[in-house]
């Protein structure tokens, strides 16, 4: 029996967008496999690593039969990465093996039952659905990711916290050294709502959103959450715990300011990057009327200075960072001119966008 039958590009595509999630280890091995189900003309693919679901509707044609099964999702992703664009593939069911089919080559690959495929259990009590547009929800997600901490032991910093009240929605991350915040303005009121996404799931929504204006319908349960776009529905576990209060993280009152080219200032930090130590990628500012000096120097007593005419008449003020902090943040920032707010060599440094509160970039500096 003919599970479906359809060109490689449509079944890679429908694949690609699910196996983001996928383990190739698991302690489950039905978990490394994709659940297909068949429904007439209609194909379902379906993902899960226990705290993230995902799901893809695909209408790819076909007899009118229905099937279930799941089977290896690299594997067959690998094997159809294989075949042509534009060939027609085919997948029959015989007993508990699946056999693809293209052109003159033929795969036969193990099974295992669906239902023996865990699906998440998903919240009877999700709040009210709002939307936003893909675009601006990727935006603010690229804007922030970089600052979320990797496994740190303080678990709520492993994330995104997500706020959304009237009509805007905040995104803010922080690994403890340093804190990104980001909003946009909504097109509808939506009730308040604060809930911190899993560092896994940010990634595989920064994989899967497009630029375009279509809509992501978005909904929040006590310990999950729930996003529909392009035809795939996303159910993920929510972390649990207290995020850090950012408003009292983002300086107010810095009388210091700096205003200059980002591709500049960026340059010149990437240039120093390569002669700081491997181990403290520290960075010194020096900033004084008229010039900001950004040196580094390592082990080996090799040292890089680079120097920048600024327009600036504030006071003298030398402070360290850890460089890679600042590429990060003007890497993902985007607009021509950056906005740098000291108080001296010991203070956290604000890095905002001219004219724009939506984008705020605190560091904390570093003895050097």
């Amino acid at each position: 029996m003919i599970v479906f039958q359809s060109t490689q590009d449509k079944v890679l595509a429908a694949l690609q967008s699910v196996a983001g999630i996928v383990e190739r280890r698991h302690t489950l091995p039905v978990l490394a496999n994709v659940l297909i189900r068949k429904t007439g003309g209609q194909l379902q693919l379906t993902t899960s690593d226990l705290e993230i679901q995902i799901r893809t509707q695909a209408d790819l044609g076909g007899d009118e039969g229905s099937f279930a099964t799941t089977v290896g999702a690299r594997k067959l992703i690998d094997i159809l990465r294989t075949l042509p664009a534009d060939q027609l593939v085919s997948l029959e069911s015989q007993m508990s093996k699946l056999v693809l089919k293209g052109g003159k080559s033929k795969f036969t690959l193990q099974t295992l039952p669906a239902e023996d495929f865990p699906l998440v259990q998903e919240s009877p009590s999700f709040g009210p659905v709002f939307s936003v547009p893909q675009k601006t929800l990727k935006g603010l997600l690229g804007q922030v990711s970089f600052a979320m901490a990797v496994h740190d032991i303080r678990y709520y910093l492993n994330g995104i916290l997500f706020v959304a009240e009237g009509k805007t929605l905040s995104l803010v991350a922080t690994d403890g050294h340093r804190l990104a915040f980001a909003s946009a303005e909504l097109d509808v009121e939506v009730p308040k709502q604060e809930v911190i996404l899993p560092r896994k799931t940010v990634l595989e929504l920064q994989r899967l959103l497009s630029d375009k204006d279509g809509a992501i319908e978005l909904q929040f349960a006590a310990n999950q959450a729930r996003f529909r776009f392009e035809g795939m529905e996303f159910v993920t576990k929510l972390v649990e715990g207290k995020f850090p209060d950012y408003n009292r993280v983002i300086p107010r009152n810095h009388q210091n300011i700096v205003v200059l080219g980002r591709t500049a200032l960026l340059s010149a930090l990437q240039r120093a990057a390569i002669m700081t130590s491997e181990k403290f990628k520290g960075v010194r500012l020096n900033v004084e009327p008229g010039s900001l000096r950004v040196a580094a120097s390592n082990a080996d007593q090799e040292e890089a200075v680079d120097e920048l005419d600024i327009e600036y008449g504030g006071d003298a003020i030398e402070i360290g960072f850890n460089v890679t902090y600042l590429i990060d943040a003007l890497t993902n920032m985007g607009q021509d001119m950056v906005r740098v707010e000291l108080a001296d060599g010991n203070s956290s440094a604000l890095v905002t966008i001219p004219d724009n509160e939506r984008f705020k970039y605190v560091v904390m500096p570093m003895r050097i």
